[in-house]
């Protein structure tokens, strides 16, 4: 398990500064291209946006990772120990099946619940359609060497919705299993409120 979290960690961990560089190098391409030789790309604001939805689903599941998500812990604190421990257990089921779901709903058939699709689903018939995006085109020289679509498909895009959906699955049950080996407290960071009130103690002395 351990192994395979490090390669997760890894993974995350890259691919989220490839996505950091890649949007502060396009978004600064343009920029200087706009205003400096009053030209510029078509698809930088389309690419830009698509990076920006990569990055936050792999910081999704980074974040649970790193125990960065915030919460409100105030009321299940004031339980005792072991419920708090189950209440715990329970937030981090509940991200497990919030991801599960969103990934793919036909199972809740099995509980009478109407429901089908999810991101797998989704992504599939991106796939079989073969949509392009709006505004983001392969270059020439790539669309005559291999004999693509001018435009890049939707799936290659959307590719992040199973994926990151996956990974943030993979972090919630980690957190479940880790809160009930005692490694972990819960799967939230919660401490703002009594950080806040510690650095404004003194401020109604004052």
């Amino acid at each position: 398990m351990q192994r395979v979290d490090n390669w997760v960690t890894r993974f995350e961990e890259n691919v989220i500064a490839l996505l950091l560089a890649a949007m502060t190098i396009v978004t600064f391409t343009q920029v200087v291209a706009r205003y400096g030789f009053n030209s510029g790309w078509t698809g930088a604001l389309e690419l830009t946006r698509i990076l920006f939805a990569w990055l936050i689903l792999f910081g999704m599941s980074y974040g649970v990772k790193m125990g960065t998500h915030l919460g409100v812990d105030a009321v299940i604190r004031l339980f005792p120990a072991p419920i708090f421990r189950i209440l715990a257990i329970f937030g981090a089921l509940c991200g497990v099946a919030y991801a599960v779901i969103l990934l793919h709903s036909d199972w809740l058939q099995w509980f009478g619940i109407s429901t089908r699709g999810g991101a797998i689903d989704y992504w599939s018939r991106m796939y079989r359609i073969g949509i392009g995006l709006d505004d983001l085109r392969y270059p020439e020289l790539v669309q005559e060497t291999f004999g693509t679509q001018e435009r890049v498909q939707r799936w290659i895009a959307y590719l992040i919705l199973p994926v990151g959906l996956a990974l943030f699955a993979f972090r919630c049950a980690q957190a479940v299993w880790q809160i009930l080996t005692g490694k972990r407290e819960m799967m939230i960071a919660a401490h703002e409120a009594e950080e806040l009130v510690a650095e404004n103690k003194n401020v109604l002395k004052d």
